[in-house]
């Protein structure tokens, strides 16, 4: 443990600190943990450490998780999706019982579709469910990015009606991710989504629909935005 810090400490640059904690809104009127603390790292440094370091113990890794400091956080995430290959259900485990860690869209987006959305691929799905339910934002958040691994094996359901739970939510960084997995969803089968937006796209936020039809032709863009469909 004090080897894996001590190389985030070498590359600790302390002039991007307060870049960092603005960007990710880590304050007391932000979406982030008000206490969070960075190294300053870049992501492609902590990915770099997680691979010297991806032979730990799950018990190392799960302490990294808890860690106050971001960076950490992501490595331990980083390693966990590593681990994974060999040891999945241990994996899983030490994830789900550390999801309160998992506590800003980065650190969400680096683990759901790769550890939750690929463990649950061929189970029963109901947990993302009762996540979406939660009312906590990064469990909301994990719920629907989990269903990122289903969109790239052609299954679409679990997205659209986890969507249709998150449809109302209040939040911008779910209006995001709900918009951004529809547009996935899109490039895959653009009937079935635009079923989906047709019947919702005038109730849905304005930035989830957005999101959804970024890369629509400009005229069939306007269309949805006008309330034309």
């Amino acid at each position: 443990m004090l080897e894996i810090l001590n190389e985030f400490k070498k590359l600790e640059r302390p002039h991007r600190v307060d870049k960092l904690k603005s960007f990710f809104r880590a304050s007391p009127n932000g979406y982030g943990y008000e206490n969070d603390k960075f190294f300053g790292l870049t992501v492609p440094e902590t990915r770099k450490i997680a691979k010297k370091f991806k032979n730990i113990s799950l018990k190392d890794v799960e302490s990294l998780l808890k860690s106050d400091y971001h960076e950490v956080r992501l490595c331990a995430l980083f390693i966990l999706r590593e681990k994974y290959k060999k040891c999945p259900d241990e994996v899983i485990k030490v994830y789900l019982n550390n999801l309160e860690y998992v506590n800003n869209w980065d650190l969400v987006d680096s683990s759901a579709p790769y550890l939750l959305g690929q463990y649950l691929y061929d189970k029963d799905r109901t947990l993302l469910y009762d996540l979406a339910k939660s009312g906590d934002l990064w469990k909301q958040r994990i719920a629907i990015l989990s269903t990122f691994y289903f969109i790239k094996q052609n299954d679409f359901e679990d997205t659209l009606r986890i969507s249709e739970i998150l449809l109302n939510h209040k939040h911008d960084l779910i209006h995001k991710a709900v918009g951004w997995m529809l547009r996935e969803i899109g490039k895959r089968n653009k009937e079935i989504k635009d079923s989906f937006l047709k019947k919702y796209y005038k109730f849905m936020p304005r930035t989830m629909l957005r999101y959804a039809i970024e890369k629509y032709p400009e005229e069939e863009r306007q269309k949805f935005l006008k309330g034309e469909i």
